[in-house]
């Protein structure tokens, strides 16, 4: 008999609101949300939504305070339920692009993981959104940066990531310093009337393709050098 592969789902609430978990009903999801100090409240849709999960869902809440101290917390649960299901797939939402490195270190130790910026961008739901919006080092190691992007985005879309790199490039001592900054001025540019998660995902490109770097949730620039 076929046994589906266990997906944990660990929540960074502190970061993305989650509303809905319908995509999530599945046997095959573990759900877990992570609260910080700060989150006295959840949104009801939310806590009916875990209750229906019954025991594949659970509450962590943050004890004590401190910089970066629920993103520690969330990092330490993927190393400690591999050792009990190395088997499983583990899942980060959260928009916090400093777990990809720890991710990237756990799929080269075989252990399946990514990040994506919300539970419809899941590498396991399969469609064209979730592959763009989604962040999955397993897919991404030992792929050239150029091989990462070919024929991801239309030409459309390209004429926007080059229309913010020119305008990133222009605002020379201007630049966000960021990565919440640099999501409003990309979201600007692209037009405030589109979806947030358009700009998200442009974001989330620009690094991938190397021209924004990443330092906790401060960025610098290494734009390619003019034709």
């Amino acid at each position: 008999m076929f046994e589906l592969k266990i997906n944990y789902v660990l929540i960074d609430y502190e970061n993305v609101q989650v509303k809905s978990l319908a995509l999530l009903n599945g046997d095959q999801f573990r759900v877990r949300v992570f609260l910080g100090k700060s989150n006295t409240k959840i949104q009801s849709e939310l806590a009916i939504a875990m209750q229906k999960l019954g025991n594949r869902a659970e509450y962590i809440m943050l004890e004590s305070s401190g910089s970066n101290a629920l993103d520690f917390h969330i990092a330490y649960y993927p190393c400690v339920l591999a050792a009990a299901d190395p088997g499983a797939m583990f899942h980060i939402i959260s928009k916090d692009t400093g777990f990809d490195p720890l991710f990237k270190h756990l799929n080269s130790r075989s252990v399946l993981a990514a990040r994506s910026m919300s539970i419809e961008a899941m590498s396991c739901f399969d469609s064209s959104a979730a592959r763009e919006s989604s962040v999955s080092p397993l897919k991404q190691r030992n792929v050239a940066p150029s091989a990462k992007v070919k024929g991801k985005f239309s030409p459309a879309q390209e004429d926007q990531i080059k229309a913010v790199i020119e305008n990133l490039n222009n605002r020379k001592s201007n630049r966000p310093a960021t990565m919440k900054t640099l999501l409003n001025i990309i979201h600007a540019k692209i037009g405030e009337e589109r979806p947030l998660a358009e700009a998200e995902t442009m974001r989330e490109e620009l690094v991938a393709r190397k021209y924004v770097l990443v330092s906790g949730q401060k960025v610098t620039y290494k734009f390619p050098k003019a034709d």
